[in-house]
């Protein structure tokens, strides 16, 4: 018979939290950085034509940072759903089926997304 603190002593953390969190924070940063510059281009490209709105965005600032803005994204979201199916899927197949299918869904998209713009860009 043992009270709830000794059966807890010794279990500690398991320390890959942290990663995560400063993961996370990273490309929350990133992200608040080139939202400023997403938000500028949206704004001047929505009074473009079709023809005008692919040379802006072929140029290569604006492609960079398009990239840079997309990857900083799809890798935002991938550890925020992450930590989600961490937190609150206890059956251990269907927490390890739910992680395969959000990996392999952004990882997807986030490439279609860049072969996009890099086939504008090029």
């Amino acid at each position: 018979m043992k009270n709830p603190l000794a059966r807890a002593r010794g279990l500690g953390s398991a320390g890959s939290g942290v990663e995560n969190w400063i993961r996370l924070r990273v490309t929350a940063v990133g992200n608040a950085i080139l939202a400023v510059w997403f938000i500028w281009f949206v704004k001047k490209s929505l009074q473009l034509s079709h023809a005008d709105f692919t040379a802006l965005l072929a140029q290569p600032l604006n492609a960079i940072l398009m990239i840079l803005f997309i990857i900083s994204v799809f890798i935002h979201a991938t550890l925020g759903c992450r930590e989600i199916v961490e937190d609150y899927f206890h059956i251990e197949w269907m927490k390890i089926s739910k992680l395969v299918g959000i990996y392999l869904f952004f990882f997807a998209t986030g490439i279609a997304c860049i072969f996009s713009v890099l086939k504008i860009a090029l």
